[in-house]
């Protein structure tokens, strides 16, 4: 009978309205979560019933179902937070984690670090990233993003490299004494160099003009930080040779000796290398170093030997890196925060806790580092916001609701109709 149809059609219309009104309650409820993205309900028909079989036309419909609940991955808000650990992808992507359930996503960047120092979130789902070498040096190595050093070693100083200027117009006049290097160089500059246990040693660099283009540089090291030094007097360390051509360019540079032994517990014969810059000999333009007729000056100064550290600090880059900043003035890459892409986000099941899983219809996760194959942009000290409109959620709730009391109506129509069918007997 078609009012028994039409009763259950209206049927349909309220139960699928109620479930619409359940999917728009979740996106208000969730207007303060971090990374939320709101969900959409998607309606069909219900197969109809045909009056001429299949030739088609004359079909009376038999309500809706809710066929599908689509969350929509729009970008959300980026807020300014204070943690340097909040991070927030600014375009495609999840953050990777892991936990007890296996791995798992979410767009929800409040991290901190735990008492291990893994970098979590407020399950204690860990982030994973890939992981960094012992020179700073990210790797394709996946691992969970962590600070396992809070004391970097000292490193011995290897290399030192000059940039300046040699006066062209120096008179070659000069002897140089051990026991009065300031007085008899023309030109001295100063480099701070660190021994095998750390210790930084202040080295004089004495230049002295041998002929025309021709210079003599000696490393002097105070006597009392070396072995077979006397205290209040100079030693020498290293000695070399710099020759220029006409232009005032570096031909050629030589080292003749270089051999430090600091005292002090240090490793003996350190070996330093003092560089002048790519020479004219070695097919380099031979500019770092010049003689021309200007005041002697030195530009630069820079080696690569540090003294130990201790932590002091922590940053992210917009690539996702995490740098660790020591009391020595050290920055260590420590490794890279890991971004999962998929080509069917829509697709990801809902596990609760922010997180998303792989299902058969998100496919796998493609991980790589931000900022490649199509992933987001990372930044800290900042946050994704919940996707929610508030307004548009109600403009929602309104509409549903007045097909809600639409449907309402139907199932009392047809009530009123079979009243009045039942009533046919009495009359």
């Amino acid at each position: 009978m078609g009012i028994l149809a039409s009763l259950y059609t209206g049927v349909t219309g309220i139960n699928g309205q109620g479930e619409a009104l359940s999917v728009y309650g979740d996106n208000i409820a969730n207007a303060s979560t971090n990374g939320f993205k709101v969900s959409r309900p998607e309606f069909q028909d219900v197969m109809s019933k045909s009056l001429k079989g299949l030739l088609g036309g004359n079909q009376i419909g038999r309500g809706v179902k809710l066929a599908a609940v689509t969350p929509l991955f729009n970008q959300g808000s980026v807020l300014q937070t204070e943690s340097p650990t909040d991070l927030a992808i600014n375009g495609e992507g999840f953050f990777v984690l892991k936990g007890q359930d296996g791995q798992s996503y979410t767009r929800n960047g409040a991290f901190h670090f735990d008492r291990e120092g893994k970098l979590v979130n407020s399950d204690n789902f860990r982030v994973l990233g890939f992981q960094a070498d012992e020179s700073g040096k990210i790797t394709s190595k996946m691992g969970e993003v962590s600070i396992d050093r809070g004391v970097i070693d000292a490193k011995k100083t290897i290399n030192v490299d000059m940039f300046l200027n040699l006066d062209l117009r120096a008179d070659v006049n000069k002897v140089f004494n051990p026991a009065n290097p300031d007085g008899t160089s023309h030109f001295t500059t100063g480099v701070t160099v660190y021994d095998t246990a750390g210790s930084a040693h202040v080295i004089s660099l004495c230049f002295n003009k041998t002929g025309d283009g021709t210079w003599t540089w000696r490393a002097m090291a105070k006597g009392e930080e070396v072995t077979n030094g006397r205290a209040g007097e100079m030693f020498e360390c290293a000695k070399g040779e710099l020759t220029f051509d006409t232009d005032g360019r570096l031909r050629q540079q030589r080292t003749l000796n270089s051999e430090f032994n600091f005292n002090k517990g240090a490793l003996p014969n350190q070996k330093i290398s003092f560089n002048f810059g790519p020479d004219k000999s070695s097919g380099g333009a031979g500019v770092q170093v010049t003689q021309y007729g200007t005041v002697s000056e030195a530009y630069k100064t820079t080696q690569d030997g540090y003294t130990a550290g201790t932590l002091s600090g922590l940053t992210f880059s917009d690539d996702g890196i995490l740098t660790a900043m020591y009391s020595n003035g050290e920055n260590v890459n420590m490794c890279q925060v890991a971004v999962g892409k998929f080509e069917s986000p829509e697709g990801l099941f809902k596990t609760g806790q922010n997180r998303f899983k792989e299902s058969r219809l998100s496919g796998q996760a493609t991980i790589g580092v931000p900022q490649t194959g199509g992933r987001g942009r990372l930044s800290s000290k900042t946050i994704e916001s919940s996707t929610t409109d508030i307004t548009q959620e109600f403009v929602n709730l309104m509409q549903a609701q007045r097909n809600f009391q639409a449907n309402s109506k139907v199932v009392s129509t047809s009530d009123d109709m079979l009243q009045e069918i039942l009533n046919l007997k009495r009359g």
